[in-house]
């Protein structure tokens, strides 16, 4: 063989290690390219990973509702077992793709008490402080628990200017407490007194919005300015689509379930947010859970000019979410697996 030819073979196998490497690694996450309709050429990254409420499963589900109906296109990142490639919800400090978001309008989270590596969380903080978009889902009040660089957007921080971390400060609200009984008594939204042309709430119809997640206590104090109740959370006798509000003090008064906020980034920037305590995958059976989800994308977008009357919202694929509880996620999971 010439030194030629040992030369294109070299640099022939070089590419295809290279092309190996990259499909390898873009093995743990999942996009959908979206096409037409309002949300094309806006890009929207979907960040997983709690330990309870199956937002492995939620958020896929959430994204190809994007993609396909509204032409979004999405990024779905997941907690990974490095060695196996692996989903797992339990492995908290490793998010791989979070990189995409240098290039996200949105991103959507619904972690947990995660505690990623500087390198990981970087790109979360530069993304947030760029004063950019962010729609929190249930745990996202408590999205983080890490020291190091990043201590400031740990659950409770008591660092100067983030007192009560990314939960209190971007969204709203940090990890306080259960307020319904968990997993024995649901939420119902109820629409706030006033909010009812809100555009996030166009096409919802009243008693749509359940799930069978408990009401988390919720004080939307000082810390959380220029922020807008939506719905207030109906604590249900049971877990059942038709069950009743519990009588007593519980609902006397009504926690916020879902809220409108703006951010302002270190650079001044005012950025968009809408923060949710629904959003378990169990929770997106019900269409209205998934409209207000979608209107809010709009929104926090700006593009609630372009929310339809009744935003479609059907079920993309089969969807048959776990029941929430902890180690309770399907094991031998893949990104690609849900990315049918």
């Amino acid at each position: 063989m010439t030194l030629t030819a040992i030369r294109r073979l070299l640099g022939a196998l070089t590419v295809l290690c290279c092309c190996t490497t990259l499909t390898q690694a873009e093995d743990l996450w999942i996009t959908f390219e979206g096409g037409e309709g309002p949300g094309k050429g806006k890009q929207i990254v979907l960040v997983s990973g709690d330990e309870e409420y199956r937002s492995e499963e939620a958020l896929p589900q959430l994204a190809k509702i994007l993609s396909k109906h509204h032409g979004f296109r999405t990024t779905v990142l997941f907690a990974i077992e490095p060695e196996t490639g692996e989903i797992n919800p339990n492995k908290g400090d490793n998010i791989p793709g979070l990189e995409a978001l240098k290039t996200a309008d949105l991103m959507i989270i619904a972690t947990r008490f995660r505690h990623l590596p500087d390198d990981q969380m970087k790109y979360i903080a530069d993304y947030v402080e760029a004063g950019k978009p962010v729609i929190g889902l249930r745990t996202a009040t408590h999205a983080f628990n890490g020291g190091g660089t990043y201590a400031r957007y740990s659950n409770g921080s008591n660092v100067a200017g983030w007192q009560g971390g990314f939960g209190k400060q971007v969204l709203g609200e940090q990890w306080v407490n259960h307020h319904g009984h968990h997993g024995k008594e649901g939420t119902r939204g109820i629409v706030v007194s006033g909010q009812e042309s809100n555009p996030i709430l166009r096409g919802i119809e009243k008693g749509s919005i359940f799930g069978p997640t408990d009401v988390y206590t919720v004080v939307l104090d000082d810390i959380a300015k220029n922020t807008t109740p939506l719905l207030l959370g109906e604590v249900t006798e049971t877990l059942e689509f038709s069950s009743k509000g519990v009588t007593g003090k519980k609902n006397e008064p009504m926690m916020p379930v879902a809220w409108t906020k703006t951010y302002k980034s270190p650079s001044g920037k005012e950025a968009r947010v809408f923060c949710t305590t629904m959003g378990a995958a169990t929770d997106l059976p019900a269409e209205g859970v998934r409209r207000l989800i979608v209107n809010a994308v709009y929104w926090t977008l700006g593009l609630e000019d372009k929310i339809p009357e009744k935003s479609n919202v059907a079920i993309v694929g089969d969807f048959k979410p776990t029941n929430f509880g902890f180690n309770g996620y399907v094991k031998g999971k893949k990104p690609t697996d849900y990315a049918k």
